[in-house]
């Protein structure tokens, strides 16, 4: 069996080291020429870093990453709504790592290039079409440079080409853009003091207005780590245009809106002030689709699923998607079956997850926050109960497989292989 996959984001080279630790061979295509470390923070839930573990990245990401070990909610005047441990702090057998996405990208094409071979990688070419040919789909793509087209064939295509997949166009050539939130993200990555211990991640304010700031790395200045932060805000206007999404945004532009988010343990303005880069993007997702495979092609991580950025979870789940698919391949060398099993597995669980995040999965305690105590509150146990904040962190976590009994108590989706598999990280299993 060969795969070709079409994407080099992190779900597709998730997918490619996970197929060659199953002996399947697998072919990449990626439409950037060059890949540098783009990009701001992302988090990895353990679910997703216990299959990086088992594909023997665990000591490289406790190297390149933070093991974030709190979460803390806050309202827009830095009062403490709810903190939750996170990681082995909270039972996992796993850490929860908080990461800069483009270090991650390149840790992960690294690998790929040492243990499949450079030739495995083709970067430059991006994905013009498909026809699928009784047992094969042929594959046509395009060098962005020249224009000269590569033609390839295989086994089955993966769509790992993101949010806005051109496997997802041809498929659902009707669906037109992604759906826009109203709402607009700001968001940097600049080397700061560390806060609240170094180690926690915080959300403050509510759905029309909010931070998230974490650290991702450690810095080159003694003292400080490279920190992430993301100012999201509701907006008049319409969805810019894709080729204006990830420009670089006026800190005044910032500071106008959350100048005054000024809190005793965290300075944003001052985050703001330091930031060489600020880039701005729409927050969207997709509809869900009813199907994601047609014969011997199917669609992985937010090619299939892209979801608004609430509760850590896009990153992740393509690398669940991944392994998942990995996962069915071993298990029949039906190839219909297998892309059918690993649909059915993850399909209706992730459309789940999309419209959760659309009513703002487990941040939906900030906004109850807010509409029941504008003004702050003297004790948030008179504002909301910890039954209730309990209950939507449960309900989430359930619900996207997050839950410490599920990732602690599932079998591996694909056997670890003694020459792929590495030490775990301090404290984990």
């Amino acid at each position: 069996m060969d795969v070709i996959v079409a994407g080099g984001g992190i779900g597709g080279l998730s997918l490619a080291l996970s197929l060659h630790q199953a002996g399947i061979e697998v072919r990449v295509y990626e439409a950037v020429r060059d890949l540098t470390p783009v990009g701001v923070g992302i988090n990895l839930q353990p679910t997703a870093v216990r299959e990086l573990t088992e594909l023997g990245l665990g000591d490289a990401l406790a190297q390149t990453g933070i093991a974030t070990q709190q979460l803390s909610y806050f309202n827009k005047f830095g009062q403490l709504i709810s903190s939750e441990q996170r990681g082995l702090l909270a039972g996992y057998k796993w850490p929860q790592y908080s990461i800069h996405r483009g270090h991650l990208q390149l840790l992960l094409l690294r690998t790929l290039r040492k243990r499949v071979g450079r030739d495995h990688f083709r970067s430059g070419l991006s994905f013009a079409a498909f026809e699928q040919r009784g047992d094969r789909v042929g594959v046509r793509f395009r060098d962005r440079e020249t224009g000269a087209e590569w033609l390839d064939e295989a086994d089955i295509l993966v769509g790992a080409d993101g949010i806005h997949s051109a496997v997802r166009r041809q498929l659902y050539p009707g669906e037109g853009e992604p759906r826009f939130a109203q709402q607009i993200l700001w968001r940097a990555a600049v080397d700061a003091e560390p806060f609240l211990g170094g180690r926690t991640m915080i959300i403050a304010g509510h759905f029309h207005q909010r931070i998230i700031v974490y650290p991702v790395g450690k810095s080159a200045t003694p003292g400080k780590l490279l920190t992430n932060w993301i100012c999201q805000m509701t907006v008049p206007t319409a969805a810019p245009p894709r080729e204006d999404w990830n420009r670089r945004a006026a800190k005044q532009t910032v500071l106008a809106a959350f100048g005054a988010w000024q809190f005793p343990w965290l300075d944003l303005p001052a985050l703001i002030e330091h930031s060489s880069e600020i880039y701005e993007f729409p927050m969207v997702d997709r509809d869900p689709i009813l199907v994601w495979t047609f014969g011997r092609v199917t669609l992985i991580g937010d090619a299939a699923h892209p979801m608004q950025p609430i509760g850590s979870q896009a990153g992740s789940q393509a690398i669940i998607d991944a392994r998942t698919l990995t996962r069915a391949l071993l298990a029949t060398s039906d190839t219909s079956e297998a892309l059918k099993r690993y649909e059915e597995e993850r399909r209706e669980v992730m459309s789940d997850v999309t419209l959760r995040n659309r009513r703002f999965g487990p941040e939906a305690a900030m906004q109850l926050v807010e509409e029941r105590a504008p003004n702050g509150f003297s004790r948030i146990e008179d504002v909301i109960s910890q039954q209730e904040l309990d209950s939507i962190a449960r309900s989430f976590s359930a619900a996207a497989g997050l839950d410490v009994e599920t990732v602690n108590g599932r079998p591996s989706f694909v056997r670890p292989s003694h020459k792929t598999g590495d030490s775990c990280p301090t404290g984990s299993v």
